[in-house]
């Protein structure tokens, strides 16, 4: 498997990975997939296998502690350090679950995090993924005020 940065044409695959697995409330549209692949490629990684891609983790910087739903849209680029990457997807694809490319990619996006010299990394996730998130050394901050997707979130966090 390799890591690496996201490249434009990746885009097509990367939006049936984010369509197949959230639901059409929370799936990013193709418009805001392009403006991440365009705005963010310096925290949007690919997990590559033999050419395919197996899943992916897109990130934007922000100065928030907690993932705050403004941040979805519109998409700007990534201040160069400092503040927290707020994950925005983190999807694998059907192929290649439950073989620690979720694991693998938050992996490369911590380094990333302190290459940048990030406070850490926040995210908001659904209460069954808590555990995978606690495992992956994110602590449960308690219930999101985030209503994306118009669905009940919890704040995660990894401290650099």
């Amino acid at each position: 498997m390799m890591i690496r940065n996201v490249r434009p044409d990746d885009f097509e695959t990367i939006c049936q990975i984010e369509r197949a697995n959230f639901s059409a409330s929370e799936a990013a549209s193709s418009q805001a997939m392009r403006e991440r692949i365009e705005h963010l490629a310096d925290t949007f990684l690919v997990a590559e296998i033999e050419g395919e891609i197996a899943g992916y983790v897109v990130g934007a910087v922000t100065f928030d502690k907690y993932l705050d739903d403004a941040l979805f849209e519109p998409v700007t680029k990534n201040s160069a350090q400092g503040g927290f990457i707020a994950v925005m997807s983190l999807s694998v694809s059907k192929d290649y679950k439950k073989q620690g490319i979720g694991t693998a990619l938050l992996a490369a996006l911590k380094d990333v995090a302190v290459a940048r010299q990030a406070k850490g990394i926040t995210l908001t996730c659904h209460e069954e993924l808590i555990g995978y998130y606690e495992m992956n050394g994110f602590c449960d901050e308690g219930q999101s005020l985030s209503t994306h997707g118009q669905a009940t979130w919890y704040n995660m966090l990894w401290y650099c």
